[in-house]
């Protein structure tokens, strides 16, 4: 049997994420072909601890850490250890986590002498030692954090002392000083001024502030004349816009009804300016009225001794009279289509 291409293309990408599955646990400490148990710990402060960290028991790795989960309160860490060795612990060993300045951190397994033994998923007591190294070290740290404050404070110091012994800093020193009693004197006189300033008898400020009570003073005396002019003036302004506002819609009104009742007579055929319009005969009637007065024009100007006859020897002209414009006429502005 033939195996298709498309077939062995799906077998081997099965292979391939089964194999990269494997691989990953690998990564993380499971053993493969091998069971394991897990066991859950518990800390406020896990000192560091990361995955694949080594769980030791008596020096000896029995295991490593799979995962390590936290809320967001960040109160609880949990900590979960894959033991990959087949060994017996106790249900009153405790978990420590253990720190190494030259190595990453680890948990130690301190065995109990109970006789019951922890199962598979079961939480493992758990303390905060770090053992006689993690106590030494919290003990050293402070004072080693200390002493760095302490020496970079000495340090700062000393800059300054050597600063200010400089030949250079004494010179800046001596013209600050000049400056702070031109400063000084500065403020003497800017504190003279101010006071003549703020005197309650002859300063311009209370002067000013004299002024600004005689003003008030007479605006709250008139304070109900004020009132009164206002809400006068508020009155005849608003009485005036409304009448001029009511007038104004009023004339409009007027005019669009007007309007309204001339557009109508004009749509209507009863009236003279509706006839006019509408009605075409008006406009046949003077098309009539302008061919036959063209005709007769023409008639006149070319047969004028048919109708003037002042002649004592001529003859009466004969003929008959025209019965179209002469062509001189047909192209005039006046132009009127012929009515039979």
């Amino acid at each position: 049997m033939k195996i298709s291409n498309e077939t062995k293309v799906g077998a081997i990408a099965v292979v391939s994420v089964a194999l990269l599955i494997l691989g990953f646990n690998f990564l993380k400490g499971k053993k493969l072909l091998t069971s394991s148990t897990t066991l859950y710990a518990s800390y406020n402060n896990i000192q560091g601890l990361q995955k694949s960290n080594p769980v030791l028991i008596n020096g000896l790795q029995v295991g490593t850490v799979y995962d390590i989960r936290t809320d967001k309160n960040m109160r609880n860490i949990m900590v979960e250890i894959n033991i990959t060795k087949d060994v017996y612990i106790a249900k009153n060993s405790v978990a420590v986590v253990k720190t190494n300045p030259i190595s990453t951190p680890s948990i130690e397994i301190v065995l109990g002498d109970a006789t019951d033994h922890l199962e598979n998923k079961d939480t493992i007591n758990t303390s905060d030692k770090g053992g006689l190294l993690g106590n030494l070290m919290e003990k050293v740290d402070p004072v080693i954090t200390q002493l760095k404050r302490t020496m970079v404070s000495l340090d700062t110091i000393l800059v300054n002392f050597n600063t200010v012994l400089d030949p250079n800093a004494k010179g800046n020193i001596s013209s600050a000083l000049k400056n702070m009693n031109l400063i000084t004197t500065s403020m003497v006189q800017s504190t003279a001024y101010l006071n003549v300033l703020l005197n309650t008898q002859t300063g311009a400020l209370a002067k000013t502030l004299n002024n600004v009570e005689s003003i008030t003073g007479n605006m709250a005396n008139n304070n109900e004349k004020i009132s009164n002019v206002m809400s006068s003036l508020d009155k005849t302004t608003t009485k005036i816009s409304e009448l001029e506002f009511e007038k104004a819609v009023n004339t409009l009104n007027a005019t669009l009804a007007d309007f309204q009742k001339t557009v109508a007579k004009l749509n209507n055929t009863d009236g003279t300016m509706g006839k006019i319009l509408n009605d075409p005969s008006l406009y046949n009637n003077l098309a009539s009225t302008g061919n036959k007065l063209n005709l007769l024009l023409d008639d006149v100007r070319i047969n004028p001794k048919r109708y003037v006859n002042i002649s004592v020897f001529g003859k009466k002209t004969k003929g008959s009279p025209l019965s179209t414009p002469l062509p001189d006429t047909l192209d005039s502005p006046y132009l009127i289509q012929k009515v039979n």
